[in-house]
């Protein structure tokens, strides 16, 4: 199984510059999507922490993120975000060596691992 990169977490900035600092990036997080290994790479508003904006990419593997990590639309974006006062920022990653669906066949949710045995 191919061991994928998840990026998750918060920025927050004062809730009057959260409208302006994710319309704006947009032009950057549309240039990020076009990166290779790049699945996703959202920010979006939380509706119930006025101020915070919620991080979450998903990268192919360890070397896309580093290859992201020195292209112009990190930089640009680091760069942006500073603009906007950030207060807070709490990201985190994750190596995904394992993922499958919520559903089994029978359509019940599972906690476990169902397919990890197979």
């Amino acid at each position: 199984m191919t061991t994928r990169i998840i990026i998750a977490g918060t920025v927050d900035l004062p809730p009057e510059n959260v409208e302006a600092a994710v319309t704006a990036a947009e032009p950057l997080i549309a240039g990020a999507l076009t990166e290779p290994g790049c699945l996703d790479y959202d920010w979006i508003p939380d509706p119930r922490h006025p101020g915070r904006i919620r991080v979450f990419e998903r990268w192919e593997s360890e070397e896309t993120l580093a290859s992201h990590f020195q292209s112009r639309w990190y930089k640009e974006m680091r760069e942006h975000i500073g603009r906007f006062g950030i207060i807070a920022a709490d990201t985190a990653k994750y190596r995904v060596d394992l993922s499958e669906p919520v559903y089994d066949q029978t359509m019940t949710a599972r906690a476990d691992f169902f397919t990890a045995g197979d």
